[in-house]
């Protein structure tokens, strides 16, 4: 260990079940002017996913993520500095095999976690404003409190753009179409049934395999490609999703009285090397709102109802502009001081 301290302390979360853990101390110094530049540093000195040597926060990544203190399917983010006094803070997103771009989920964890901890104030009764600097730009998580609780976030991502429809793609399930949406991170929709699956636990293995498989072969496609930040590049997650009987429930969203009935999906969005987001993916769901839209089955104002394969639920609209909101829990789940017992052979941990 060259930079992880000794112990680490961290806050967790989970958002629709999706873990998220929060380390806003014990840092190492990370060089960059803004997020997106941090975000290349922490990746390594060529700042791409793509170059073996590790960044100066690796150790510290891997001590949280990896087993006995995490899991492969951990996910988690390093507070930093803001881009600038616009916004209250930034934040790093990691996973097991690196660092992201985007993460919705995480992005309604910090919410909660800012206002929980007094970090912005917020009433005991209405709405609070987080404003979080990401690699992808400027987002929001709009808390709702109740009662001097917090209840449920928003989460509004940065105007989502599609890229591509129906792009072919082989796979060892059959060939498939495959619709590609940059939502802060780029996405590859595909319906499950197109691959003979549906999106239920049962099927997970095969979810994952063909996750994996449509990923690769997506490597380098000129869509996938981000025309401002080549940062940004690259597919991401694979959205495998399937349809429901539309909601027929005119106000699903507890926060929005005016909310329509919509669509109604499940998905199982495998991301990194093949893990499974235990929510319905929140920049993702920006993604699926922004394709409903292009298909005529989803007006501004309209409700998507999302599924995860776990059962929980979030809801999302689309705006004008592109922009995106979704909305979901977000709850604590346990603060933690992690050790690193020097003379502990497993060091920074394993994956499995």
């Amino acid at each position: 260990m060259s930079t992880t301290p000794h112990s680490v302390r961290t806050t967790d979360y989970h958002a629709a079940g999706e873990p998220f853990r929060i380390v806003d101390a014990d840092l190492p110094p990370i060089p960059g002017d803004t997020v997106s530049e941090r975000r290349a540093t922490a990746l390594g000195p060529g700042g791409t996913a793509m170059d073996p040597r590790p960044g100066p926060l690796d150790d510290l990544r891997r001590l949280l993520v990896q087993e006995p203190r995490g899991h492969a399917g951990m996910y988690g983010g390093f507070v930093v500095p803001p881009d600038d006094d616009g916004a209250h803070f930034g934040v790093l997103f990691w996973h097991k095999d690196g660092y992201s771009t985007a993460c919705g989920h995480g992005t309604m964890a910090l919410g909660a976690w800012a206002v929980d901890t007094g970090r912005v104030p917020a009433p005991d009764d209405g709405d609070a404003v987080v404003r979080i600097d990401v690699p992808s730009g400027r987002v929001t998580a709009t808390v709702h409190r109740a009662g001097g609780r917090t209840t449920g976030v928003t989460f509004r991502n940065i105007p989502t753009r599609i890229s591509a429809r129906k792009v072919p793609v082989a796979t060892s399930f059959g060939a498939v179409e495959v619709d590609l949406a940059h939502s802060g991170a780029c996405y590859a929709s595909v319906a499950a049934r197109d691959l003979g699956l549906d999106t239920t636990k049962a099927s997970l293995p095969a979810l994952v395999r063909a996750g994996q498989e449509i990923r690769a072969a997506l490597a380098g496609h000129p869509a996938t490609r981000h025309a401002g930040d080549p940062r940004l590049s690259g597919v991401y997650g694979v959205i495998l999703y399937e349809d429901l009987p539309d909601t027929d429930d005119p106000d699903p969203d507890p926060h929005d009285a005016d909310a329509s009935a919509g669509p109604r999906q499940r998905n199982v969005t495998v991301f990194a090397d093949g893990q499974i987001d235990r929510s319905p993916c929140g920049s993702g769901t920006s993604a699926r709102l922004t394709l409903l839209a292009a298909d005529g089955r989803l007006a501004p104002g309209d409700t998507l109802t999302h599924e995860s394969v776990a059962g929980t639920v979030f809801t999302g609209r689309l705006l004008p502009g592109g922009i995106t909101e979704v909305t979901g829990p977000a709850y604590r789940t346990g603060t933690h001081t992690f050790l690193l017992d020097p003379h502990d052979d497993l060091g920074t941990g394993f994956l499995l």
